[in-house]
């Protein structure tokens, strides 16, 4: 289980990952792939988890007003906030649409859309992502990011792999360049106003808990609640329908545990994931315990007979990623862990 945790001390970051990596105003931002091969076009990006899930985890950490440039991918792309405030953008050049994310919130944004983010508040921010299936294809850049990255050496070929000429590498002979997207290519994508962009934010503000929580229900010592970020109406969890409820092939649920709460032993029969959002929870297994603290990462094997708590005096929150568009109910178990 050890090997499946990763802790936020212990992110790798990647600062070349992408074509903007030297533009001015999106040199500073670090990128980390946490679970999953990712997006990146540097191929010594750090790749902490490779174990296949269905979907990817990354993270992105900005310092104030550092840019993401305009892109667009294949499948589906989520991000939670954890920290800070970040300003998201639609269009080739950011002008259709933006709202504003603070802490807690998630956003999902459709595929085949530009989007950027940028970091707008007063210190340094990081989000959580998720991508869809085991291979999230490539990005698709807005022409004027081919046009900056020139500027700076940097040279994108067809097979997604970054040339840095200012280092010294050659662009192969045998490897083909990536063109810069066309206008024919950028009429095609879908255009999002600001109003559209809104209905894709599930704002932490406006979260309502499952009162008919399977997980709730079962409970020990305290209370934990149960929210439903993304998915479908799941009647053997007894979860309605989250707020952004289209398909993602995975679930977002938030859990918020009290002082002391405690789930029964229980196993899933999916992937899970558990982000660390505030506190610190405990996970147990067999004789074993792992301490997880804020911005935390641990991925729980499938058939694991598990139990989390809250072992502190202050309440803990977690997001839950679960592959599937409709995860079954925990397994529970009729062994004791205490």
């Amino acid at each position: 289980m050890r090997a499946r945790l990763v802790r936020y001390g212990e992110l790798v970051p990647c600062r070349t990952a992408f074509i903007d990596t030297r533009t001015p105003g999106s040199e500073s931002k670090e990128n980390f792939t946490i679970i999953g091969p990712g997006v990146a076009e540097n191929p010594d990006q750090h790749v902490h988890i490779r174990e296949p899930h269905g979907f990817n985890i990354g993270a992105a950490r900005q310092p104030p007003g550092c840019v993401n440039s305009q892109h667009s991918h294949e499948t589906a792309e989520v991000f939670w906030i954890h920290s800070g405030r970040w300003r998201f953008m639609t269009g080739e050049h950011g002008e259709d649409g933006e709202v504003v994310l603070e802490r807690g919130d998630t956003i999902s944004i459709p595929i085949h859309v530009f989007r950027g983010f940028e970091n707008i508040g007063s210190g340094e921010g990081f989000m959580f992502a998720a991508l869809g299936g085991d291979d999230p294809g490539r990005v698709t850049w807005a022409p004027y990011v081919f046009d900056d990255a020139r500027k700076y050496g940097l040279v994108l070929l067809e097979s997604g792999r970054l040339i840095d000429t200012d280092a010294g590498e050659a662009v192969p002979d045998d490897e083909p360049v990536m063109p810069a997207t066309t206008a024919e290519q950028v009429a095609k994508l879908t255009r999002l106003d600001s109003a559209a962009l809104e209905s894709c934010v599930a704002r932490h503000s406006d979260a309502k808990s499952a009162a008919g929580s399977v997980m709730s229900a079962s409970a020990e010592h305290s209370h934990i609640r149960e929210f439903p970020v993304i998915g479908e109406r799941n009647d053997s969890e007894g979860v309605p329908k989250a707020p952004l409820s289209w398909r993602h092939g995975f679930q977002l649920r938030q859990l918020a545990f009290e002082p002391g709460a405690s789930t029964p032993v229980h196993s899933r029969v999916e992937e899970e994931v558990w982000t660390i959002h505030e506190g610190r929870l405990r996970v147990h297994w067999g004789e074993h315990a792992l301490d997880l603290g804020p911005g935390d990462v641990l991925t729980v094997p499938i058939g694991l007979s598990r139990r989390f708590e809250n072992p502190g005096s202050e309440p803990a929150v977690a997001f839950v990623v679960r592959g599937g568009n409709a995860p079954f109910p925990p397994q529970w178990s009729p062994s004791n862990m205490g």
